[in-house]
C-alpha cells in the first residue's frame, strides 16, 4: 500500500470574478489575508513557488514548481514539504480551475498524487476545506476566517 496514490477534488461558488479569485490565490498579499500564509513566485511555468506562513518567522511550508497557468482560468503547481523538494515522488499536484458561473465563480482545487498513507494527504482533507471556505469569505464579505482554529472533532 505504501505506493499507493490518492487525490482529493473540491469545488466552491464565490460571488466574485475570476480575475479576483486567481489574484487571490497567487498575489501573497490577498493570500495572507484569507490562508495566513503568502504564496510566492514570479507564475512562470516552470518557476519555483513558496507557500510561507506569514506570521511565523516567514517559515518556508510548501514549494513547488508552477506547471501550467493560464490567467485568469487556471493554474497547475506541484506541491512538496520543504524537506522533500529533491523527491520528485514525493511531490503532489494541484489544480486551481476558475470558470464564470451564473453571476458567480466556479473554483474547483483538484490535489492529486499524495501517498494514500501519507502525513500530507491527512492535512489535505482538513485543510483544503478551511482554506477554502475562508477564501469565500474574503471575496464576499472582505473578511477571511481564522484557518488556524482547531477543529472539532467528528
Amino acid at each position: 500500500m505504501g505506493n499507493d496514490k490518492i487525490g482529493f477534488v473540491y469545488v466552491t461558488y464565490i460571488r466574485s470574478t475570476p480575475e479576483k479569485v486567481f489574484e487571490a490565490i497567487t498575489r501573497p498579499e490577498v493570500a495572507r489575508q484569507y490562508w495566513g500564509h503568502e504564496n510566492v513566485s514570479d507564475w512562470a511555468p516552470g518557476s519555483d513557488w513558496k507557500h510561507v506562513r506569514a506570521d511565523d518567522g516567514r517559515a518556508v511550508r510548501l514549494v513547488g514548481k508552477v506547471v501550467a497557468i493560464d490567467p485568469p482560468t487556471r493554474l497547475v503547481i506541484t506541491w512538496a514539504d520543504p524537506s522533500q523538494a529533491g523527491n520528485s515522488d514525493a511531490h503532489s499536484r494541484v489544480s486551481f480551475d476558475i470558470a464564470p458561473y451564473e453571476g458567480m465563480v466556479r473554483l474547483t482545487v483538484t490535489h492529486e498524487e499524495l501517498q494514500a498513507d501519507g502525513e500530507m494527504a491527512r492535512g489535505i482533507q482538513r485543510g483544503w476545506p478551511i482554506v477554502l471556505s475562508s477564501l469565500k469569505s474574503l471575496l464576499e464579505t472582505g473578511q477571511g476566517m481564522d484557518v488556524f482554529a482547531k477543529p472539532i472533532a467528528s
